[in-house]
């Protein structure tokens, strides 16, 4: 039974929450994006996304920084969040600049937020569950979409939510984080997400 919620916890790392929401978007909007275009934003934004934090963890790891992938520690947290954090302005600034796709920028502008957020509170010594933030801001970002462009994805959101519930399960379990950093973490990533509603809605 661990086995199978540690594999949970691997399946569901926050570093696919922004290549999740970027497939999200093309898989949902009715907005025709040829090919090349959605290659052209898929692409960079996995290898920046997964790719290069992959690289840099296995780094931080050789030199003794961090000891797991799950960053348990709050001088281990940081690293990744200080990342992810110059990540999604590189996205902002390069790949997805705004009005080239709304819906997508503000996506990440909200990931960002919800980073900065994240860290913020770990200066206070509150580790708020990344995994959850990650969550809530694909189920936000999810259910802004139907929304937007007024499409059924019922299924699809109530699946995420059930995901949602099985993963802040599955680091309870493995005594991850306590109950208040799993909400923490699963608020923060839905309201910083719900925050970028009424500039693309």
């Amino acid at each position: 039974m661990r086995y199978f919620w540690r594999v949970l916890s691997y399946v569901f790392h926050p570093l696919l929450v922004p290549i999740a929401g970027t497939v999200s978007y093309f898989l949902v909007t009715p907005k025709f994006n040829p090919l090349a275009i959605q290659s052209g934003n898929i692409l960079p934004i996995f290898i920046l996304t997964v790719i290069i934090p992959i690289i840099f963890y296995l780094i931080l790891k050789n030199l003794g920084v961090v000891k797991s992938v799950f960053a348990p520690t709050i001088k281990e947290r940081k690293y990744p969040l200080y990342l992810s954090m110059i990540i999604y302005l590189m996205i902002l600034y390069k790949v997805i600049p705004l009005n080239y796709i709304n819906e997508l920028y503000f996506f990440f502008v909200g990931l960002l937020i919800a980073t900065f957020a994240t860290l913020l509170i770990l200066f206070v010594k509150i580790r708020a569950s990344i995994h959850l933030m990650g969550l809530g801001s694909l189920l936000f970002y999810l259910i802004g979409l139907s929304i937007h462009f007024e499409r059924n994805i019922t299924i699809a959101i109530a699946l995420l939510t059930l995901m949602c519930g099985m993963v802040a399960t599955s680091r309870l379990y493995m005594k991850a984080h306590t109950p208040n950093e799993l909400l923490i973490g699963f608020l923060l990533g839905c309201i910083s997400q719900f925050f970028t509603f009424k500039y693309w809605l």
